[in-house]
């Protein structure tokens, strides 16, 4: 084995690497799966905007 080139390989290394891409690629397909879009997101929030603008437009003042 001398000169073979290749050092001792690090298993610890490599299953921890495997372990977080595993987790990546399950958070991944459930953000497809029951995430919103950004573009949903700004949407909502516009409309929670509105709603507000529209309710405080309505609210009368109790002196």
């Amino acid at each position: 084995m001398v000169g073979s080139g290749s050092g001792p390989v690090n298993l610890n290394r490599y299953r921890k690497a495997k372990a977080r891409a595993d987790k990546k690629a399950r958070a991944n397909e459930n953000a497809a799966k029951h995430g919103r879009t950004k573009a949903q997101k700004a949407v909502e929030r516009a409309d929670k905007a509105r709603a507000d603008r529209l309710l405080d437009g309505h609210r009368t003042e109790l002196e």
